[in-house]
């Protein structure tokens, strides 16, 4: 298994400047997370976004995974996914050890 770090996501009350709205998730994102230092996705999740309530309640840490599946095994719940975005590309949110996890396989 191997795992790259992404960003960490840190949901917001407020929008920030720069932010786009995602209307397939119904939430608000800062443009380009790798124009941080930090790594820093804001999120801003609106009423009626595809996401479960925890996402907008907890931080949690994305990870581009090789293997989707095998990291969904070793999870110990699964809250969101695993969708399908494109012909290549896979996104789950899991938890362990009570964190929150973004998995995005791309193939």
């Amino acid at each position: 298994m191997a795992a790259e770090y992404m960003h960490v996501g840190i949901p917001v009350l407020n929008k920030k400047p720069n932010m786009v709205y995602n209307e397939w998730g119904g939430f608000w994102v800062n443009e380009n997370v790798d124009e941080y230092d930090y790594k820093i996705e804001y999120l801003k999740f609106e009423e009626g976004t595809r996401f479960p309530e925890i996402l907008s309640k907890q931080p949690h840490v994305a990870y581009k995974v090789d293997d989707l599946e095998r990291y969904l095994a070793d999870a110990d719940r699964v809250i969101f996914g695993p969708e399908v975005l494109s012909e290549t590309d896979r996104l789950a949110f899991v938890v362990k050890d009570d964190a929150i996890i973004e998995l995005y396989e791309s193939k």
